[in-house]
């Protein structure tokens, strides 16, 4: 059985840990549904119980408290503005991330997520991905490398990737190593993932007698 916990803060980006948060759901369905294997399960986790508001105004309620949740062997930090602004500066959920990350299997960002990563410590001295927007930033930081042209990166067990919607190729990447390929395979055609972009898919998202 692997756990998936995911922090969530004020101002996180929605999409950032709800992305995963599918692949990761998704994934734990159906290996319960061949059966033979104990339930994947993720949970969020948060400084306290009370409905979190998240970047765009999304209200969720965590699972767990950074006090009473079970033992994560995966970690997913999202970014979002309080992964930039507030919460480096929070030494509980700074102190937490870096407490977590020592006993996790695999430690995990999303977009900005990677700055709160390196506040707490896990991604210092490790090659990392954020969202374009902030490379420059997190690299002013010092003693990090940004990457700067891949959806997301792998550098030991720390897997870091770019904005918003790379956090789901990183999770279908990460249950493909966790639960094999064929496995991930499975998930993304479950939850139909096949990115095609409207400006930039060889077919427009228009009919062909529609002016553009």
């Amino acid at each position: 059985m692997t756990t998936y916990g995911l922090l969530v803060f004020e101002d996180a980006e929605e999409l950032d840990f709800v992305g995963p948060w599918e692949v990761f759901t998704a994934s734990a369905m159906m290996r319960e549904q061949k059966g033979g294997a104990e339930p994947d399960k993720a949970v969020l986790v948060a400084e306290q119980l009370e409905p979190v508001r998240c970047a765009k105004g999304l209200r969720v309620v965590p699972d767990h408290t950074l006090e009473d949740h079970p033992k994560l062997d995966v970690l997913l930090v999202p970014g979002g503005r309080g992964a930039r602004e507030t919460q480096p500066h929070n030494p509980s959920v700074t102190g937490w991330i870096a407490k977590t990350a020592e006993q996790a299997d695999w430690v995990t960002s999303v977009c900005t997520g990677s700055i709160l990563l390196h506040a707490a410590g896990p991604a210092r001295g490790h090659r990392v991905a954020t969202h374009w927007a902030s490379e420059d930033a997190l690299e002013a930081r010092g003693d990090v490398t940004v990457v700067r042209d891949a959806r997301y990166v792998v550098d030991g067990n720390l897997v870091t990737s770019q904005g918003v919607s790379a956090g789901i190729d990183m999770a279908l990447w990460l249950i493909g190593r966790i639960h094999g390929r064929d496995h991930a395979r499975a998930v993304r055609r479950y939850i139909q993932y096949e990115p095609a972009p409207p400006y930039l898919a060889d077919e427009p998202a228009y009919p062909a007698d529609e002016p553009a």
